[in-house]
């Protein structure tokens, strides 16, 4: 049975909900309610995904109506967001980059993570915000030391859409660029619609595509990775833990504003990123704007 995982409601206050499709064909919306609280690691580490199959075909799920209700990211904040960095050979290229011997890895705060459909902020003094779709893996038990990539199978839980938003100017430039400065922003990893479980996709053949304001700026395949994603998990587990929930971003193709070949993200922009079978995203964006110290001292004094 196809599934589709989905957490929706307003920030902070999401319902688990699976999709499936009925005898016609008709995709219908169940409450997870009966089975948990959250799609979170508890969830995926022991054995939600199958759990929610029998409890599928055993009616055991109430139907609900997602009719204007907000889709959130389909993972609860997840512990860790793991990257790859140039995991496309023509992106390292357009980045200026030798395309890496072994996987570029660096870390996202969780906190970054947002809805798919959010509107999303620039930052106040950003002038180079930009928009990688990527493949996002989840990982459904814990992987640490893993001896093989067929291990590392048994440990994603399934896949997710992301958009890794980068700020090239507080990433790249002179003594100050750091990526963790430039990777770290508010709102800047959406996810989802869906959690696709990996059982029911090859993740090393799917379609990626980013739209600006309609027009095509990124079209690519996940076999064009330099490292896949059974090589990344196997990789990471020799210098982490990974566990149930955290979320793993897996590169970039070709087809970024850095390259010089497209502006950068401006206030009122529209973009759109899909991965095949895993949905497509949507963000508005805005410029934020900072916070006065009295907005902040408000602020404090009503907590």
């Amino acid at each position: 049975m196809n599934m589709k995982f989905a957490r929706l409601g307003t920030a902070g206050n999401e319902k688990p909900v699976v999709i499936a499709q009925d005898a016609n064909g008709t995709e219908k919306y169940f409450s997870l309610d009966p089975l948990t609280k959250d799609i979170n690691g508890e969830f995926l580490a022991t054995d939600g995904i199958a759990r929610t199959r029998e409890a599928l075909a055993a009616g055991n799920l109430p139907e609900i109506s997602a009719e204007g209700l907000r889709i959130g990211s389909p993972v609860a904040r997840p512990g860790n967001v793991v990257c790859i960095g140039l995991n496309y050979s023509a992106h390292a290229a357009e980045s200026g980059a030798t395309p890496p011997e072994s996987p570029v890895v660096f870390l996202k705060p969780s906190n970054t993570v947002s809805g798919p459909f959010d509107a999303a902020p620039i930052p106040p003094s950003s002038e180079k915000y930009d928009w990688e779709v990527e493949l996002g893996i989840v990982i459904g038990r814990e992987a640490s030391y893993l001896s093989s990539t067929d291990e590392a199978a048994d440990c994603i839980a399934g896949y997710v859409v992301a958009n890794d938003l980068s700020e090239r100017d507080y990433q790249l430039p002179g003594a100050a660029g750091q990526w963790t400065k430039g990777k770290s922003l508010p709102q800047s990893t959406p996810l989802g619609p869906w959690l696709v479980p990996a059982d029911e996709l090859d993740a090393g053949h799917l379609a990626l595509r980013t739209w600006v304001n309609g027009e095509i700026r990124q079209s690519s395949d996940t076999s064009d990775m330099i490292f896949d994603a059974l090589t990344v998990v196997h990789h990471l587990s020799q210098y982490m833990v990974l566990e149930p929930g955290d979320v793993i971003l897996t590169g970039t193709p070709e087809g970024v504003a850095l390259s010089g070949r497209f502006p950068y993200i401006q206030p009122g922009d529209v973009v759109e990123l899909e991965v095949e079978g895993l949905g497509r995203q949507r963000q508005k964006f805005y410029r934020a704007h900072a916070a006065s110290l009295a907005a902040i001292g408000t602020d404090k004094a009503t907590r």
